[in-house]
C-alpha cells in the first residue's frame, strides 16, 4: 500500500510518500515540501498547491492519503490560511476517491515517540529511527524543514491505522 502523507500549511505544505511493505516494514519512497510564494495571492497559493497534490496523486497513486488536521489555534490569522490549504488537500483526495485518515498533531507526536508533548527534535529523531532516509538527499526539496517531517509523521500514523 502507497500512502501519501500531508502536513498543511499556509504557504509551505508537507508530503511525504511511504509504501507499507508489512505491519514492520515502511518505505519511504520520496518526501519534501512544496513551496508557495508568500506574496501570492490565496487564490494563487491554493491553486498551486491543488496542482502539485495532484502531481503527487498522480506520480505515485496512493491508495490513502493521510492529513494533518487542526486541534487548536493560536492565531486566529493562521487558523483560516491553513483551513482553505487543507480543503483544497482534501479536494484533491475526494476527486480521486482516496481513502483519507486526519490526525491531531497530538496524535501524531503519540504515535510516533509515545508523548504527546514531544519536541520537532524528538519527533524527527523517531522519524529517522523509524524509516530509513539515508539514501535521500536532505538538502533537495527542503528535506530538512519540518513541514516535511511533520508529512511523514502522519503517513507513518496511517501506516499504522491500517494494520
Amino acid at each position: 500500500m502507497i500512502i501519501l502523507g500531508i502536513d498543511p500549511g499556509s504557504v509551505i505544505v508537507g508530503y511525504s510518500i511511504i509504501k507499507k511493505h508489512t505491519a514492520q516494514r515502511l518505505e519511504v519512497v520520496d518526501f519534501g515540501c512544496i513551496i508557495t510564494d508568500k506574496f501570492a495571492t490565496t487564490g494563487e497559493r491554493l491553486k498551486h498547491i491543488y496542482k502539485e497534490v495532484n502531481k503527487l496523486i498522480e506520480k505515485y497513486k496512493p491508495g490513502v492519503m493521510s492529513v494533518e488536521t487542526l486541534f487548536f489555534f493560536k492565531n486566529l490569522k493562521t487558523v483560516m490560511p491553513v483551513s482553505q490549504t487543507r480543503g483544497v488537500i482534501l479536494l484533491a483526495a475526494a476527486e480521486k476517491k482516496l481513502l483519507t485518515y486526519e490526525f491531531t498533531p497530538l496524535q501524531m507526536k503519540m504515535a510516533i515517540t509515545g508523548y504527546g508533548r514531544a519536541e520537532k527534535k524528538q519527533i524527527k529523531q523517531m522519524i529517522e529511527k523509524t524509516v530509513d532516509i539515508s539514501g535521500f538527499d536532505l538538502k533537495k526539496n527542503n528535506r530538512k524543514k519540518d513541514d516535511a517531517y511533520d508529512a511523514l509523521g502522519v503517513a507513518i500514523c496511517a501506516a499504522i491505522k491500517s494494520y
